[in-house]
């Protein structure tokens, strides 16, 4: 794995651990980190925000999926209030958890002469559902776990 890979991992791992620990009182512990070979996704929930750089000469995207317990249990974390059915608060929470992480850690990415510009998150559920990232590039893949469940977050550059 190259410096930038691991840089990038970097970004993504500090982004989520700190996004959820500040807005959810969430601890996370970090998976090993793979490159995922098929669309579909990990979870029930998934937020997907894309970005791109201001100059077009890239592109990518991120997602932040959630098993349905982990995603009811962070956002009434998030939201000090339960949360019993995937509605439209948690999908809104998730878009946002999405909207925060893919921020920060494209903030982080700056340093690396990564520079980004991020646009509106969306959010799809479902058992089974897939994920289109804007790449046929290699798709990587971090999956955390919390007390609540686990989630993955999924980054591809173009």
């Amino acid at each position: 794995m190259n410096d930038t890979i691991k840089g990038i991992i970097a970004q993504f791992v500090e982004a989520t651990t700190s996004v959820l620990k500040t807005m959810a009182m969430t601890e996370v512990k970090v998976g090993t980190p793979f490159v995922k070979q098929h669309a579909g996704a990990q979870g029930d929930v998934t937020g997907v925000i894309g970005f791109s750089n201001p100059k077009g000469k890239s592109r990518g995207t991120m997602s932040l999926t959630f098993t349905t317990a982990s995603a009811l249990g962070i956002v009434s974390a998030m939201l000090y209030e339960e949360q019993s059915e995937i509605n439209d608060v948690v999908t809104d929470a998730v878009g946002e958890l999405t909207n925060m992480i893919s921020g920060q850690a494209r903030k982080g990415l700056v340093g690396m002469g990564m520079v980004f510009e991020g646009a509106i998150p969306s959010v799809i559920t479902g058992v089974g559902h897939t994920i289109k990232h804007v790449s046929t590039s290699a798709i990587l893949a971090i999956p955390f776990e919390t007390q609540h469940g686990a989630l993955m977050v999924e980054v591809c550059f173009s």
